[in-house]
């Protein structure tokens, strides 16, 4: 799905990137992160927020162009937080300091985030951009609420993400078994019908003869292990206890991407079946 550059995230540009360029170097800077050619006409924060919006009407990767236009304020190096003569942090005053804090801040809460490199992203990856057409056409309402709730708090609410994704693998591995009529098992949590759906689908590293391939599906079980306690002890399903996690959006989109692997493989190992079955 196609992503544009929000409307806040054009205003914080269009009001500061004026203030340290020319309108030539603003020029070559749309066009070296390929903009659309032709800039507008106007002022230069008419310009720029004209041209971001072409961007997002014309081009098909608006967040990739995004990303080279604010690169080489948000690769700035980190301004000196040593302590005042009174002890307390010194306010940063670089205007593109200021300017590159801002850009943060209206990324995060767009649920945007950028890497170092030039690279503006919204949490998703190829993986999750394939699951997310594999279960387009499936009318399985739970999975595909968990999947938008997991992808929509990854850089806002981490801890809602990590819930998501577990609850993505849940919601696959119990449709699965209803709709394989599979027998149940007593407790409902995500290790219990993990067991059921891989011994179904054959998963268990005995079965397999390649020596490769038993070790990644061994990872794979430690893995959906790994999913289901990271939910339990840092996610925001269950209360914290003494023990508080410094849960980052990047601990999310590593729980996110493992399960939507999973949760990949599973589908299309499914689909296969199935149509194997047909012929």
């Amino acid at each position: 799905m196609k992503k544009n550059i929000p409307a806040p995230v054009i205003a914080v540009i269009a009001d500061n990137l004026p203030t340290f360029e020319s309108h030539a170097s603003i020029d070559n800077l749309f066009i070296f992160a390929d903009a659309p050619s032709d800039p507008p006409e106007g002022s230069k924060p008419v310009k720029v927020n004209a041209w971001l919006r072409k961007i997002n009407k014309e081009c098909d990767y608006p967040l990739t162009i995004l990303g080279k236009i604010i690169e080489l304020y948000m690769e700035l190096p980190e301004p000196d937080k040593s302590p005042s003569f009174f002890g307390t942090p010194l306010q940063v005053t670089d205007p593109k300091q200021v300017f590159k804090i801002q850009l943060e801040k209206v990324l995060s809460r767009c649920n945007l985030v950028y890497i170092s490199g030039g690279i503006v992203s919204d949490g998703t990856s190829p993986t999750s951009k394939a699951l997310s057409e594999l279960i387009k056409g499936r009318d399985i309402p739970s999975i595909d609420a968990e999947f938008e709730r997991a992808l929509s708090n990854v850089n806002t609410e981490p801890r809602e993400a990590v819930s998501a994704a577990c609850n993505i693998l849940e919601s696959i591995f119990k449709v699965y078994i209803e709709d394989e009529d599979l027998e149940k098992p007593q407790k409902q949590d995500l290790q219990n019908v993990w067991k059921v759906v891989r011994n179904d689908l054959g998963f268990n590293t005995n079965t397999l003869e390649d020596n490769d391939l038993k070790k990644i599906m061994s990872g794979i079980l430690s893995v959906v292990d790994g999913i289901g306690a990271f939910r339990t002890h840092a996610s925001s399903a269950h209360g914290s206890g003494r023990k508080v996690y410094n849960l980052k959006p990047r601990h999310a989109r590593l729980a996110i991407h493992s399960a939507h692997t999973i949760a990949l493989f599973v589908l299309e190992t499914w689909d296969e079946r199935k149509s194997k079955k047909m012929r």
